[in-house]
């Protein structure tokens, strides 16, 4: 099956073989002279980016109160939700029954009259010089 694309999309978790394959790209790229200080780098964004990650899941948490759980937390997930299986569950749901609003035949509101608006000035047209360049 093609797909169009010339680099499919990443999905799936990392195995052990991909990581090996990102580590050999790595030496071959960087070198392995710079390889330990790259991966120093690495190491300290990952720990700095998982931190970011901490802090605002405890800020959530504060503001949000103490009923606040993980459950809550898998809810809000944005990867668990199909727009396939969304739409398919609106399609299955037995309609709503409409509802019949009294007509209150008392109340007359006056219909909205529309607001005059002042005429507009046509803006000028600039003149065309032929002699321009």
């Amino acid at each position: 099956m093609v797909t169009g694309r010339a680099f499919p999309i990443y999905s799936g978790p990392m195995d052990p073989t991909k990581l090996l394959f990102i580590a050999v790209l790595a030496l071959f790229l960087v070198g392995p002279e710079k390889l330990p200080d790259y991966a120093q780098r690495l190491a300290r964004f990952v720990r700095a980016a998982r931190r970011m990650l901490d802090d605002a899941k405890d800020r959530v948490r504060e503001e949000l109160g103490p009923d606040f759980d993980e459950e809550e937390w898998r809810k809000l997930d944005p990867r668990q939700y199909d727009p396939r299986r969304i739409i398919r569950d609106a399609l299955l749901e037995p309609p709503e029954p409409r509802r019949s609003e009294p007509v209150d035949d008392a109340v007359d509101e006056p219909e909205p009259q529309p607001v005059a608006q002042p005429a507009r000035k046509r803006p000028e047209l600039a003149t065309f010089d032929d002699e321009a360049t």
